[in-house]
C-alpha cells in the first residue's frame, strides 16, 4: 500500500501549484517565447537571453513556415524557457513594447500638428515657433502653403510629407520623444 499522509490543516503550509496553475506558467512561458520569435536580430540582441540552445531554437522557429512544425517548436522554446529565469527577458520585452507606444505617440503628435497647420493656415506656424524657437519660419511658411496649394487641387500629398518630416526634424533637434527612424514613412 502506497504512503499517503493526507493534507494537513496547516494554514501556513505551502501547497504545490495546481495542474492548471502549471500549465498556465507553461502557456505564458510558450507565449512569450512566441514574442520573442517575433522580434528582429537587432530587437533580439537587446534581450537578455544567456542560453545558447534557446537563442538557436528562437532563430531556427523564425524560420519554420510550417504551422504545426511551429506549434511544435514553440512548445519546445516553452520547455527550454523553464530551465531559465524568464523575469528579465519579460522585462525587456515590456520596455521595448512601451518604447514603441512613446514612439508612436510622439509620431501621433506630429501628424496631428500637421494636420492642424494645414487645416489652420499659417496663423499656427507661431505655435510651431514657439515650442521650437530654431524653427525656419520662412521654410516652414512655405512648405505650408505648397501643401495646402497640392490640398486644394487634389493632388499626392508630397509637400505634406515635406512638412511632416521637417517637423521631424525639429522635434529630434529639440531632444523630444524617440527620434523617428530611417524605415519610418510618414502616414498621410
Amino acid at each position: 500500500m502506497p504512503d499517503y499522509t493526507p493534507p494537513h490543516d496547516d494554514p501556513n503550509a505551502l501547497e504545490p501549484p495546481s495542474k492548471s496553475e502549471l500549465k498556465r506558467r507553461m502557456t505564458a512561458l510558450q507565449n512569450l517565447g512566441e514574442a520573442l520569435t517575433a522580434l528582429s536580430d537587432k530587437q533580439l540582441q537587446k534581450v537578455p537571453i544567456e542560453d545558447v540552445r534557446l537563442l538557436e531554437a528562437i532563430h531556427e522557429a523564425q524560420r519554420i513556415s510550417s504551422n504545426s512544425a511551429r506549434r511544435r517548436h514553440l512548445q519546445f522554446i516553452g520547455k527550454l524557457m523553464r530551465d531559465i529565469d524568464a523575469e528579465p527577458i519579460a522585462a525587456a520585452l515590456s520596455a521595448m513594447d512601451q518604447e514603441q507606444h512613446r514612439h508612436a505617440a510622439h509620431f501621433k503628435g506630429l501628424e496631428q500638428l500637421r494636420d492642424r497647420l494645414l487645416s489652420e493656415g499659417p496663423d499656427t506656424i507661431g505655435d510651431v515657433v514657439e515650442r521650437w524657437p530654431a524653427t525656419d519660419r520662412q521654410h516652414l511658411r512655405n512648405l505650408l502653403l505648397q501643401a495646402q496649394r497640392e490640398q486644394k487641387r487634389g493632388q499626392a500629398p508630397a509637400a505634406a510629407r515635406k512638412l511632416f518630416r521637417y517637423l521631424r526634424e525639429l522635434s529630434s533637434a529639440a531632444g523630444e520623444g524617440a527620434a523617428a527612424e530611417a524605415g519610418d514613412d510618414d502616414a498621410s
